[in-house]
């Protein structure tokens, strides 16, 4: 349907909890998805949260495949997530690099659990029960941070590792600063 502007970290909605869906396979609801698909694929998210496009409902979606923002991320399959719950398997926690497209330019290095279950439901009201672990997990982790008003920086434990893309990563190229 359209390729919607995403808000920017300082926006005071980015920082708010998203409320929950009251109602499922709604014209609305549908329309949403379709905003948040085309508005992640033209940007090269991973993942892309409502609240980032200024919907403050708990519907996120993402999908990786063949993303040059993470050339060499697993395939993660495309997922309309709304009303999640997530818990933690293990106690384990794993630092990779992210960016967000509400962080443009920017990386920092977050701590994230290593496996988890995922579980919420689909925009049809369909449930979803996922066990997920690696790249999977991160991207679902990050992505439903944004429903609770919570951005990537925030959980960074060494602000050393916090900086623009282009100065910590110079070799990627301008795909992966535009973040």
């Amino acid at each position: 349907m359209a390729i919607r502007s995403t808000l920017k970290m300082g926006e005071p909605l980015l920082l708010r909890q998203a409320l929950p869906v009251t109602e499922f396979d709604t014209p609305e609801l549908h329309a949403l998805v379709t905003d948040l698909r085309d508005t992640m694929t033209a940007l090269n998210g991973a993942g892309l949260a409502a609240p980032q496009i200024g919907v403050s409902l708990q519907v996120v979606i993402f999908s990786v495949a063949n993303n040059p923002r993470y050339p060499d991320a697993e395939a993660v399959p495309e997922t309309v997530l709304i009303n999640p719950t997530l818990t933690a398997l293990t106690e384990e926690q794993d630092e990779a690099w992210e960016g967000c497209l509400s962080v443009p330019g920017m990386r920092g290095l977050v701590p994230r659990y290593t496996q988890l279950r995922y579980q919420g439901f689909d925009q049809f009201g369909n449930s979803i029960d996922r066990t997920v672990s690696g790249f999977h997990a991160r991207v679902v982790q990050h992505e439903v941070d944004h429903l609770w008003g919570v951005l990537y920086p925030m959980r960074i434990k060494d602000l050393r590792y916090f900086g623009f893309t282009e100065v910590l990563f110079p070799d990627l190229g301008a795909a992966a600063a535009d973040d």
